[in-house]
């Protein structure tokens, strides 16, 4: 995988503008998890949900032979603008726990609600395992 980094732009943080594959491998496609337990249950508040739905991601990754590192690209969706920026040091600390060092393309979106009128975090994500 190659990070897209004109050397003029300045480095984003927490996430990369692109990235290129140039290998034969493996492509998993998420759908969006969100914050809820195995038992459906939601803690109160985004850091907790932001942690949860990254441990299910990670989860499922694993089911197909992945890692964190091997994440490409992840969609948010967010209710609370708001929210998200007040549980910030929360969601870094959940982000290193889980996924570390590795920033992919990111896109966050605040909007207005998501099915589940509890949830406060819907996350999608694309992953790619090269070929051995």
């Amino acid at each position: 995988m190659h990070v897209l980094q004109p050397a003029e732009w300045s480095k984003p943080r927490g996430f990369s503008h692109g990235v290129a594959f140039d290998a034969p491998g493996k492509w998993i496609v998420l759908a969006g998890q969100t914050g809820g337990d195995e038992q459906g249950a939601y803690q109160p508040d985004m850091a907790a949900q932001v942690g949860t739905a990254l441990k299910r991601i990670i989860k499922l990754l694993n089911e197909a032979g992945a890692g964190p590192e091997h994440i490409v690209r992840l969609t948010w969706y967010l209710t609370s603008r708001s929210e998200y920026e007040a549980a910030g040091a929360g969601i870094g600390a959940a982000w290193k726990e889980t996924i570390g060092r590795n920033f992919p393309p990111s896109t966050l979106l605040y909007i207005d609600g998501l099915v589940d009128h509890r949830t406060k975090v819907e996350i999608e994500v694309t992953a790619f395992v090269p070929a051995a």
